[in-house]
């Protein structure tokens, strides 16, 4: 590669231009721009993930996988949690600056050849595929960015096995306000003769995908939830250290463990097997011991994560009445009896009033900020919400203390303050305020 075409190249900069951020649904841009790459996607056997809750846990278990058989094993999620590179990984590894560059100056001299540039999701999904295909990825985990039929990653033609995660009610203004109609968005990344493996659905959304698998001759498999086991936190010794893991059983498969401690991690992971055990009968090398190391070792941040002490502090990505729903679960079982000082962001299109009705009764007091986003709610509305919601609740169950922080950084360090270092922070509401939450704790020391 010239030097010349490197010099004062930002990658990162190119792909999140903002003339370019502008969503355009629909799959001529890509399916064009593929083309013109030679279409890299088709040098991969690829697990294609859709859903509405945990696609990013079962891609992580599944690449886990794939890495612990002996597969290179590329990864692509959306949004980021920490830095860009997260969204594209080889080998459990963020993607290196260099290759980053490569694979984007690769796409940028295709695309802007065409007179409908792509939108920066579509580039961004161009560069993961030429990014595994310069890596030499034998295979690919994708995650869809939002929908299925008609989002860029759909521009795979035939991929092994398509995973729906479970679907709710979430970006209504696009995908429908019906679970039906967010099912037959989600189960568009159904291709014929693909295996599809689903978790247990809602009755109408289950009915949508077997209608769907059936058209295409594409063979289905449920998560059997009667075979996976009631899980329990027990300590073990990783690297040297003591962790906590939760374990479980699942058809076959006894004491497995996961370090991803949600309650419904286990429900992911079961997920995860499954498609695992679809690609064995498609042909991979994937013994029971890949799987159990593969579910043991994966990592997600940003869900359900201990990321400090001192107190304990507690990240979680979850951002709908689902997630919420789970959060609260997880948190009384992996602290019982304690309140929780809530450090909270939310987007304005989110379903908010109904992730806080479920949390307001665990919280002692909440810290309001507002995410770094265009759509975000402020985070004086968000505590006006909050104060609304808590006295309607019975007494006692609404008795919480407010605060509103000017940005993250001051919210991280409140919230700590409040919760002193034999307390419990969550913050939760949104994956984009991660980053900076993280940023925070780091300079504080923590």
């Amino acid at each position: 590669m010239a030097e010349e075409a490197l010099a004062g190249f930002d990658p990162v900069e190119y792909i999140n231009t903002p003339r370019w951020q502008e969503s355009r649904m629909g799959l001529d841009r890509i399916t064009q721009l593929m083309e013109r790459l030679g279409n890299p996607q088709d040098s991969l056997r690829v697990v294609h993930v859709a859903g509405t809750n945990g696609k990013g846990s079962t891609c992580a278990y599944i690449s886990g996988v794939l890495q612990a058989a002996g597969y290179r094993t590329g990864l692509f999620t959306s949004p980021y949690i920490i830095e860009f590179s997260d969204r594209i990984r080889i080998d459990g590894c963020n993607i290196s600056p260099e290759a980053l560059m490569r694979a984007t100056l690769e796409v940028r001299a295709v695309a802007e050849a065409m007179s409908d540039h792509p939108t920066e999701f579509e580039l961004m999904t161009a560069v993961a595929f030429v990014a595994f295909k310069q890596a030499g990825c034998e295979c690919a985990v994708i995650e869809v960015g939002l929908g299925g039929r008609l989002d860029s990653t759909n521009v795979l033609s035939h991929p092994e096995v398509c995973v729906l995660a479970p679907i709710a009610l979430d970006h209504t203004h696009l995908l429908g306000d019906t679970v039906e109609a967010i099912a037959r968005e989600k189960a568009g990344i159904i291709k014929p003769g693909a295996s599809v493996v689903s978790a247990r659905q809602a009755e109408g959304a289950k009915c949508v995908i077997e209608q769907a698998a059936a058209a295409l001759d594409a063979p289905i498999t449920w998560v059997d939830a009667d075979a996976l086991s009631e899980s329990r936190l027990e300590e073990a010794v990783q690297d040297g250290h003591a962790i906590p893991m939760r374990v479980f059983s699942y058809a076959g498969f006894s004491r497995l463990a996961t370090r991803l401690l949600g309650t419904y991690q286990p429900q992911n992971a079961a997920l995860a097997i499954e498609a695992c055990l679809a690609l064995r009968a498609r042909g991979f090398n994937v013994s029971d011991e890949a799987i159990c190391q593969g579910i043991s070792s994966a990592r997600w941040p940003g869900r359900f994560e201990i990321v400090a002490h001192e107190p304990t502090f507690i990240v979680d990505g979850g951002h709908n009445p689902q997630g919420a729903r789970v959060l609260v679960e997880s948190l009384k079982s992996v602290f019982p009896g304690r309140k929780v000082t809530f450090l909270v962001g939310v987007l304005a299109d989110k379903d908010y009033s109904a992730m806080l009705r479920q949390v307001v009764p665990l919280g002692s007091a909440f810290v309001c900020v507002q995410p770094p986003n265009p759509r975000a709610l402020s985070a004086q509305d968000l505590a006006e919400a909050i104060a609304g919601i808590a006295r309607e609740m019975p007494a006692g169950e609404g008795d919480v203390k407010l605060h509103v922080a000017g940005d993250i950084a001051s919210g991280v360090a409140r919230a700590r303050d409040i919760a002193r270092a034999d307390g419990l922070v969550c913050a939760f509401g949104s994956l984009y305020s991660i980053a900076d939450i993280m940023v925070a704790l780091r300079k504080l020391g923590a």
